[in-house]
């Protein structure tokens, strides 16, 4: 089989890369879809799409950004959204770090998710984690006034750091405060991935944190994330 056979796509290509979407803007990168859905929801590493594809089918009056690292899943789910008619969602193979970093405008989006992201357990690469505070610093730029993030993990170790991040950042609101976490969503699509974990006794936890209203508008924040990714790792 050809290499260009193997990556054909059955219909609409809603596949973008970071260059063309800080060549095009973001809105202007959904040019092919309908221009009355306004808001954005961003999926950062969607892997095998279940979660992203439930959201897509559920708010029919929002856009939707999926980043994914990995080139086989991002055309698996291009494959699968070209069969499907879905018209309101783009693909971009790429890091979260990259697309949040570079690629997004701020106060752009209304809402994050990143879903079980890889724990890095090992203290020695704890640095290698996503959730930083530079990374989040960078997603509350990023994020509407009222806009949400959302984050799940399934290791407790992690469950801690991300606690301790988004506690500590300025322009984040805990929305289970008391509580860092819960161990349950109501509402929230689950995938298959969560249906075996949870019948195998793992623990969740889920966290949602809400851009305050009022207290760093779209120029601080963006001075603060550039004070965070100036300091050494």
């Amino acid at each position: 089989m050809s290499r260009a056979l193997k990556y054909d796509i059955p219909g609409p290509d809603w596949r973008i890369t970071p260059e063309e979407i800080k060549e095009k803007g973001l809105r202007e990168s959904f040019s092919r879809s309908s221009e009355e859905h306004v808001s954005l929801v961003v999926d950062l590493g969607f892997g095998r799409g279940e979660f992203l594809l439930a959201l897509v089918q559920q708010d029919p009056d929002t856009l939707f950004l999926g980043v994914e690292y990995s080139f086989k899943r991002v055309l698996k789910m291009a494959r699968l959204l070209a069969r499907s008619g879905l018209t309101r969602i783009l693909l971009c193979d790429a890091t979260a770090e990259a697309v949040v970093g570079a690629c997004l405008p701020d106060a752009s989006v209304r809402e994050f998710y990143v879903n079980f992201p890889d724990p890095w357990p090992k203290k020695r690469h704890h640095r290698r984690r996503m959730l930083q505070s530079a990374f989040v610093a960078q997603i509350v730029r990023c994020l509407e006034t009222g806009g949400v993030f959302n984050v799940a993990t399934d290791h407790r170790g992690y469950a801690e750091w991300i606690d301790e991040v988004l506690s500590r950042e300025p322009g984040l609101e805990n929305l289970y405060a008391p509580d860092g976490w819960r161990d349950s969503v109501e509402g929230r699509p689950t995938t298959s991935y969560e249906l075996e974990w949870r019948a195998e006794g793992r623990s969740f936890h889920f966290f949602r944190y809400r851009r305050q209203v009022g207290v760093e508008g779209p120029v601080s924040a963006r001075d603060r994330a550039a004070e965070l990714d100036s300091q050494p790792s």
